[in-house]
């Protein structure tokens, strides 16, 4: 996958029976299936069975076995309610009859009320002055450790830009927040909302564990220490497009019991609040 429409290729999903859907997986350098994939095919599922043009407001979910990446992925969605405003869908993902996924979604009719956000930080560099992971691979190509070299190689429809580098040999405790502008490649106009929000969900998986890993990072590593995503919730706010870049600004309050728990905030470029995650994801040393 090389570009937004790969991307929504893969979330798409296929309709086999009434509010039964089938998906299929693609690898992003880990052995079991990227959980970012997963969240964005159920929400497409739960999506699937909104016929009152609510829209997709706030999500729940628990990673409860790691997905086999070259089995087919079946998603179950459930009509909770449908009520005045809102609409609740749960979605169950299973392999081989073994559930591995559930999910509740809340989609609202839009509505007009009050209005305030949190600001984005003001000291964050832009992304014109940053390097992306694909000109990381490019410059320190003969310096990268194998693993984060072959992590980089993959194909990606995203690129990302961290606004500081780790040196993965300095093996130092930092601060557990990071910061990551993320662009879509290839065409991204005329996506709806509900595929902005699918594809948001997809990339919001991605280094939300990295500011939990960071308060650790003189002893922890991806080498050294199992992490798997174990629950992931999401809330979106406003709408927003993919033309230009977008910040997801992360922070890590709590690591305990080999678990990492981190939030983050996503934004536009001009600092509009977009959206906001929390997940807590396991940690444990090998």
């Amino acid at each position: 996958m090389n570009s937004a429409q790969d991307l929504l290729q893969l979330i798409q999903l296929k309709q086999t029976e009434d509010n039964k859907f089938q998906g299929f997986s693609k690898s992003v350098g880990s052995p079991n299936v990227f959980g970012g994939q997963v969240l964005a095919q159920a929400i497409n599922a739960a999506t699937r069975t909104i016929t009152n043009g609510r829209i997709l407001h706030s999500l729940h979910s628990y990673f409860l076995e790691p997905g086999h990446l070259e089995i087919p992925i079946v998603y179950d969605v459930s009509v909770v309610r449908d009520g005045g405003s809102f609409s609740v869908r749960r979605v169950t993902a299973q392999q081989h009859k073994k559930i591995i996924f559930i999910l509740s979604a809340s989609f609202q009719r839009e509505e007009e009320g009050y209005e305030h956000q949190i600001e984005m930080k003001s000291n964050i560099k832009s992304p014109d002055e940053l390097m992306s992971w694909t000109d990381l691979l490019e410059t320190y190509r003969d310096v990268l450790p194998s693993r984060i070299k072959g992590f980089f190689e993959i194909e990606r429809p995203i690129e990302f830009k961290p606004t500081q580098i780790v040196n993965p040999f300095d093996e130092k405790d930092l601060p557990p927040f990071t910061d990551v502008w993320i662009k879509l490649k290839g065409d991204v106009s005329n996506l709806s909302r509900s595929d902005k929000q699918q594809i948001l969900t997809y990339i919001s998986d991605y280094n939300i564990l990295t500011a939990a890993m960071n308060r650790h990072a003189s002893k922890a590593n991806w080498n050294n220490t199992q992490t798997a995503s174990l629950d992931h919730s999401m809330w979106f706010f406003r709408d927003f497009d993919y033309d230009d870049w977008l910040l997801y600004s992360i922070e890590s309050p709590n690591t305990s019991n080999a678990r990492g728990f981190a939030k983050g905030n996503l934004f536009t470029r001009d600092g509009v609040l977009i959206a906001s995650v929390a997940q807590e994801g396991l940690m444990r040393p090998k």
